[in-house]
């Protein structure tokens, strides 16, 4: 706490908005040419005009560069509301802290605030998604990050709703296909080399990374190099829903990246957001067996990777999410080593949806929002002090992640949302209609919650 608090003295003294992120990390989304900073501001576009004559304008556009001069300045950038919220609204830290405090930000701060606000920075944490060519079609998702999503309202037209989520019609920023010239792709391999050596963290998301040729370019690029950055924390996103050839393929290089010590650490992370014919529904296109006899080769055959679960709690996860939980709980268990840091093969990392509202789990009946609070004990019974390495169970904070769900569930002021149930019923239903699922028949717990709403009440 106390070395936060220096931290925020260090930034409020060069603005009252300064964040090293805003020089320090990116996520890229090259599919469509946009970028931003965090997690937190909205993508903007990266025009081409500026990649054209500086590659390292997929991070340095002339758009981030003008916030910089605002942070630097004393302003505020209004894309940053999500932090200025919690500054204003209670006494947390934001994230404009606690990004600046990171090994791959702070000790930059001087070399940042002595630099002009126009010069271009190397980013120190990257994202990438190269291509939004995927296998699955999971209800949230849509086809900016999916090229499945894609094909189907390509056939079937957009999905009935009233906030206009996942519609194609009149959008001028479609993604590049995969098998067309992408100039934002080839930007990036204009400055991959340079870039490479300067990363701390560098995670390829999608799409499904396994399907992009670019990922297995990037695996082979920290094979073949004579002085590799020994320092890079590497991550991949995975549904392990792909051909057994490319998970195998994907075992065999990142064995032998690891084995020649060519990286820090590598971090494997997949989502499920629910167990068995619930998740499956959920994401479309899912193979639960698969999916879990997957995550037991990996970690039989990798024993330093650690597997991430990324769990998107929604509306359909609460009716079976201890039985997740208790899966997640027999991995560690079976795969339990002293290699791994956390000493834990596989990790629960769960964070509600917020959009599509049509999804939230906040829509429940106020019954079923109580089975959130039961998913929270079932983890706290299988817990165990966080660095405690004689036993293994669910960690002080996977636990807390699943609690501040229903925290933020019964916290929040009351909202209509009777135009978001009205929106998940013509979901569902076109869901059954699109791709022979059957809503009723997979969640029967919810049988008078749609029949309400279909009646109008």
């Amino acid at each position: 706490m106390e070395e936060l608090n220096i931290i925020k003295d260090d930034l409020d003294r060069v603005g009252c908005g300064f964040c090293l992120a805003k020089w320090t990390q990116v996520t890229m989304h090259l599919q469509n040419g946009t970028n931003h900073s965090c997690h937190h501001p909205g993508a903007h576009k990266i025009p081409l005009e500026e990649i054209e004559q500086n590659p390292k304008a997929l991070h340095n556009t002339k758009f981030k560069k003008l916030r910089r001069r605002e942070m630097l300045t004393g302003k505020r950038p209004d894309e940053c509301e999500y932090c200025w919220n919690i500054e204003d609204n209670s006494d947390q830290f934001s994230d404009r802290i606690y990004k600046s405090s990171e090994p791959w930000s702070q000790p930059h701060y001087q070399e940042i605030i002595e630099a002009r606000w126009n010069e271009d920075f190397n980013p120190r944490y990257v994202e990438v998604s190269f291509s939004n060519t995927c296998n699955f079609k999971c209800s949230y998702c849509g086809p900016m990050y999916s090229s499945q999503w894609l094909q189907e309202l390509k056939k079937h037209g957009d999905y009935p709703n009233s906030r206009n989520f996942n519609t194609i019609k009149n959008q001028s920023n479609q993604p590049f296909l995969h098998s067309e010239h992408n100039p934002y792709v080839e930007a990036f391999w204009s400055w991959w080399p340079e870039l490479y050596n300067d990363l701390d963290n560098f995670r390829i998301t999608g799409g499904e990374p396994l399907l992009s040729k670019d990922t297995w370019k990037v695996l082979d690029y920290m094979l073949e190099q004579k002085n590799p950055n020994r320092k890079l924390k590497f991550a991949i996103n995975t549904n392990l829903g792909v051909d057994d050839n490319l998970i195998d393929k994907l075992i065999e290089k990142l064995d032998k990246i690891i084995n020649e010590n060519r990286v820090e650490e590598v971090i494997l992370f997949t989502s499920i957001d629910a167990y068995g014919k619930h998740a499956e529904y959920i994401r479309n296109g899912l193979d639960t067996e698969r999916f879990w006899n997957n995550i037991d080769k990996i970690l039989t055959k990798l024993p330093k990777v650690t597997i991430t679960v990324m769990s998107t709690y929604n509306l359909l996860s609460p009716f079976s999410y201890n039985d997740l939980i208790n899966k997640i709980y027999e991995v560690k268990v079976k795969h339990r080593n002293q290699e791994r840091y956390w000493n834990h093969a596989i990790l629960l990392d769960t964070s509600y949806l917020r959009y599509p509202k049509h999804q939230s789990v906040k829509l429940l009946p106020d019954e079923f929002k109580e089975l959130i609070l039961k998913n929270a004990e079932e983890a706290l019974f299988l817990g165990t002090p966080l660095f405690d390495r004689t036993h293994i169970g669910m960690s002080e904070i996977e636990i807390t992640k699943i609690k501040r769900i229903y925290d933020w569930v019964i916290s929040e002021p009351d909202e209509d949302f009777s135009q978001d149930k009205k929106d998940f019923i013509l979901f569902a239903d076109e869901h059954d209609k699109r791709r022979g699922t059957d809503f009723l028949k997979t969640f029967p717990e919810l049988t008078d919650f749609y029949n309400k709403i279909k009646d109008g009440n």
